[in-house]
């Protein structure tokens, strides 16, 4: 028998939107969601909507805020000099969490891909240039992933950076740890080897 009841049947329909959720995995959030006390629900469904209400881009960076600058770009031990340009919001919270970086960040929010129609017009470049403008960035980071459109989108900045006077690198990408060279391809090999260092 079918889920026939329009409100469930919409709860788990906007269930199995969401990225990663299956049929199955939507069907058991939905009737998780259908169990929950009643304010606890409200709660629930008010914590989107204020997320979708408050959470703005900062305005120096375009990462996500809830106030006119992000953490980052507010503390000012940070390094001014260094900006790590990355394709999402999530890519910043992978680097925080190695707690090595202290330099400072561009998010793209997407990368260069015409096959899916999206050119440097749909992304956050032209902020990007404006803040280099401002004459304290000596280096930008191109933190993409190594795939076409992250390398295509690297690529493309590093080209309009360069001119300005700015140094422009690129993550290593690399073997990783405890992986066995037989099984890397070529272009991993070949990164590797391009972004070794001395020991």
């Amino acid at each position: 028998m079918g889920y026939h009841v329009l409100p469930l049947t919409r709860l788990i329909e906007h269930f199995e939107r969401l990225p990663g959720i299956g049929k199955k995995s939507a069907q058991r959030l939905a009737f998780y969601v259908l169990n929950l006390p009643k304010e606890k629900a409200l709660d629930f469904a008010n914590c989107i909507v204020e997320a979708q209400e408050k959470i703005k881009h900062c305005k120096i960076c375009q990462n996500l805020t809830d106030s006119e600058l992000c953490p980052i770009c507010q503390d000012e031990s940070r390094d001014a000099a260094t900006v790590c340009v990355v394709e999402d919001p999530r890519d910043i919270l992978a680097f925080e969490r190695t707690k090595e970086y202290n330099g400072l960040y561009h998010v793209l929010h997407g990368l260069i891909s015409p096959m899916d129609g999206i050119g440097p017009d749909q992304l956050y470049v032209k902020e990007l240039l404006q803040r280099i403008g401002q004459g304290k960035i000596q280096e930008v980071i191109m933190a993409t992933n190594p795939t076409v459109e992250g390398e295509a989108t690297a690529m493309y900045l590093s080209r309009l950076i360069k001119p300005l006077g700015v140094k422009v690198t690129r993550l290593a990408y690399g073997i990783p740890v405890g992986s066995n060279l037989e099984y890397a391809d070529e272009v991993t090999l070949y990164r590797a080897l391009e972004g070794r260092s001395e020991l």
